[in-house]
């Protein structure tokens, strides 16, 4: 079973970076005799370069040379070329890249027109390519950002090919939102032209906003310098790690959020990845958290939120991980799910866990959280046996619920301040085929979205009504 991932953008591409390396080092910690296993096949290939990089597969024995499935897209060279000098470089070839010098400057209309015309031939060949690989593809995941322009318009014109080319795949889309104060002007208008293609396009969003990542990061590093965790922490820790290579380079202000988002993607897929009690696919996600198709937006929240190997931290006792994973400070977006209501929830447990303190927990909670009248058990459970290097165990909870809607309240108001004044529009209009009717389309579907957020929340605490059963004749 393989989920393939696509990095859009310069967002997308260090996201993908952390990810891949921190997958790495999960499966160096678990699969310590070297060997191709199944857990490995999920997201690397195991190729014999001998004969070039482009050798055969190894399906068994030891592990020759692992590439990453995946295709690393950027219209600036700058991010894709570190990773290529980094120490993942051995990890993809340059058939998974595709790169400009340019970028987007910003524009949406620049990333989904311009660029989505242009290489749209070129990503169709490659993703074809790269599905080939695949024995069982699952479902793909979209990493990008929704402020800037490639990763807002070519991100979501992927989203749309893989829509045309493979209908039958799940397409799980994460979005970094930008915060208010966004140093982007034009980020409102890329999020909202964005918005419209992940409404109609994605199966599941998973939104991540950087106020709430830069928050964590902050309390966390106030934690270390407290002494709280410990006094040490190792150089390379996962929090602090940045390009690992023998010439230590300065942490980049982002790599302690990207290392957030990174760990909840290996939360995700741990289940798919590795054996567990309750295994958990990827589709079944979807299938469960899902009742309404425009509805698809989870709130993501992870513990523990350090998931370092290499700092002394108390490890969370069980039920206090629960009572973390839905509480504020461990939503990956500003948002409180306590005081909304849920359409369901996700429960992915890494570690030694059995089903019965999953089940304890579920009960405990259950009083202080409102679901809706005709989902009251409406549960997800997974159970992985390997937890994250470092811990003893982890807890990833996806929320549907209504708390998302603030976010895009927000994300609508400050559309509205810049396209009342008709500001910066003409560096889109002036792009082929983008026009104005693409703009009030886009904020319309947004505010149907919203609209149908406010409908269900106005459902809370009424009465739970047992639906009626089918009467059986006798």
């Amino acid at each position: 079973v393989v989920s393939l991932p696509f990095a859009v953008g310069q967002c997308g591409n260090q996201v993908g970076c952390r990810f891949w390396d921190l997958a790495l080092r999960e499966h160096a910690a678990v699969n310590k005799k070297g060997i191709y296993d199944e857990a490995l096949s999920s997201f690397f290939r195991n190729v014999d370069t001998r004969s070039g990089d482009n050798g055969p597969d190894i399906y068994k024995g030891k592990i020759c040379s692992l590439k990453a499935r995946a295709l690393l897209i950027d219209m600036e060279e700058g991010v894709v070329n570190e990773i290529l000098q980094g120490p993942l470089r051995d990890v993809f070839d340059s058939k998974q890249l595709i790169t400009d010098v340019s970028g987007s400057g910003n524009n949406w209309a620049v990333g989904h027109k311009i660029y989505g015309c242009q290489y749209r031939e070129n990503i169709v060949e490659k993703l074809r390519k790269t599905a080939e690989h695949c024995d069982c593809l699952q479902c793909f995941f979209i990493i990008h950002s929704m402020g800037g322009g490639t990763g807002s318009g070519l991100g979501t014109f992927v989203l749309n090919l893989l829509e045309e080319e493979f209908p039958e795949v799940y397409r799980f889309v994460t979005s970094v939102y930008p915060s208010g104060e966004d140093d982007v002007i034009t980020s409102p208008y890329n999020s909202v032209l964005a918005m419209k293609e992940l409404n109609e396009h994605a199966d599941c969003v998973l939104p991540i906003e950087n106020e709430s990542l830069f928050e964590i990061v902050n309390k966390i590093h106030q934690m270390i310098n407290s002494g709280k965790l410990g006094s040490t922490v190792k150089q390379n820790s996962l929090v602090t790690w940045s390009a690992g290579s023998a010439k230590t380079l300065p942490e980049k202000p982002f790599d302690a959020m990207n290392n957030i988002i990174a760990n909840l993607l290996l939360n995700l897929t741990s289940s798919a990845r590795f054996e567990g009690s309750l295994n958990m696919d990827l589709n079944e996600i979807s299938m469960n958290l899902v009742p309404f198709p425009r509805l698809h937006y989870l709130v993501s929240s992870l513990t523990p939120l350090y998931t370092l190997a290499d700092v002394n931290v108390p490890s969370r006792r069980l039920d206090q991980m629960f009572s973390d994973a839905f509480s504020r400070d461990h939503q990956l977006i500003q948002a409180d799910p306590k005081h909304s209501l849920y359409l369901a929830c996700a429960l992915l447990v890494r570690g030694n866990v059995q089903v019965s303190d999953l089940r304890r927990n579920i009960e405990r909670l259950k009083p202080s959280l409102h679901f809706v009248s005709w989902n009251q058990e409406g549960w997800k459970t997974g159970l992985c046996s390997v937890p994250p290097v470092g811990h003893s165990h982890s807890l990833l909870a996806l929320a549907n619920n209504t708390c998302v809607k603030p976010t895009f309240i927000e994300l609508k108001d400050r559309f509205m301040k810049l396209y009342k004044k008709k500001a910066h529009l003409h560096h889109y209009l002036q792009i082929d085929g983008m026009e104005q009717s693409c703009f009030s389309e886009a904020i319309a579907s947004l505010s149907d979205l919203i609209e149908e957020y406010n409908e269900l929340d106005a459902t809370k605490g009424g009465p739970r009504i047992d639906p009626s059963r089918l009467k059986i004749a006798v």
